[in-house]
């Protein structure tokens, strides 16, 4: 493990406040500092620690939009105002727009951002054999923007690739990335969000893809947090470019909280108990100071957990940028690729 002190940064360079909205890079809409992920909100299982103390035995596809829409209450009134969505998220899609519709607030509430490639199979069933297939091709995108758009209409203003891995060969797919140019000429801003231990080597392809002399990715969806920060430097190239950044994951799928935290993570929560907070803030913090991160997803499961990771948006000006501590990447994706779905 790599530790780096944590230095406080002088008063000057606070935070700005919570209700206040900043670019997403040169994509000209705008985001707040956190942003809800609805991964964790539109289908009964995902792989996330302590799933069933959040959300008990009713996983019924009432309650689980009940409870998106609790959150999605939360969020609208904290300022929060960029929601990520997916295909793949079960229902997550349709409970956004039934909020809009129920609450009848402007297409605009949101930015909104949705991504194509994988296909939800899982049939809420917390027991599936596989919860979802990840299929990078040309139809699976015509099939996947049609429903997202017939879904979210004039909502949707970000479209992005899945989980984009170099083996995957779609960011060399001309027919994909054709269609994406024509997106493109309709308004719709596109972008690709990046898993796995060569995050890096993806990012700095994906800014070399041009159709017709434009370069198509406008934001990058990373995997970032205190133990895997690797795609560090590329994420501040992306930005310096004039990408959108959006940090992903920054809690390591539950293992970075109180509850869940690793006798590795020992020292973190020391530094999060002498700062009087809790492991989560702290997390969260770290990946709000990074000067390139426009929007930090928060993959609440429950109204508190959202409220304690926009409180990280004070404490991120206490900390300063500081890398807290990492794990070698492929250690880091071996664990994670080991998490059971509940």
């Amino acid at each position: 493990m790599i530790v780096i002190d944590i230095s406080p940064i002088p008063s000057a360079d606070a935070a700005a406040p919570r209700s206040s909205l900043r670019p997403l890079g040169q994509t000209g809409l705008l985001v707040s500092p956190i942003g809800l992920g609805l991964a964790a909100l539109g289908r009964p299982a995902y792989m996330t620690f302590g799933r069933d103390a959040d959300f008990g035995a009713d996983r019924s596809v009432d309650a689980m939009k009940r409870r998106c829409h609790a959150l999605l209450d939360v969020a609208y009134d904290a300022g929060v105002r960029y929601v990520d969505a997916a295909r793949s998220y079960g229902r997550a899609e349709s409970f956004l727009s039934a909020w809009y519709d129920e609450r009848q607030l402007p297409d605009t509430t949101f930015t909104v951002g949705s991504k194509w490639g994988y296909t939800y199979t899982g049939e809420w069933q917390l027991d599936a054999p596989m919860h979802e297939i990840k299929r990078l091709s040309i139809d699976t995108l015509r099939r996947q923007a049609d429903e997202s758009f017939a879904v979210l209409g004039p909502r949707l203003s970000l479209y992005q690739i899945h989980s984009v891995t170099l083996e995957s060969g779609v960011l060399d797919d001309r027919d994909v990335l054709t269609m994406f140019a024509a997106l493109r000429e309709k308004g719709v801003s596109i972008g690709i969000t990046v898993t796995g231990p060569r995050q890096a080597d993806v990012i700095r392809h994906a800014l070399d893809v041009h159709v017709d002399g434009v370069r198509l990715v406008e934001t990058v969806q990373a995997t970032w947090n205190v133990l895997e920060p690797s795609a560090t430097t590329a994420l501040a190239e992306a930005s310096a470019e004039g990408c959108g950044v959006i940090l992903k994951e920054v809690l390591a799928n539950g293992r970075l909280t109180n509850r869940h935290a690793g006798p590795e993570l020992r020292e973190l929560m020391a530094h999060a108990a002498a700062l009087g907070t809790t492991l989560d803030t702290l997390a969260t913090a770290a990946a709000l100071a990074q000067p390139w991160a426009d929007v930090v997803l928060s993959g609440a499961a429950t109204s508190d957990q959202l409220r304690s990771h926009l409180r990280a948006i004070d404490l991120a000006a206490e900390i300063g940028p500081s890398v807290l501590a990492a794990e070698p990447p492929d250690v880091y994706w071996c664990r994670r690729g080991r998490l059971a779905w509940s």
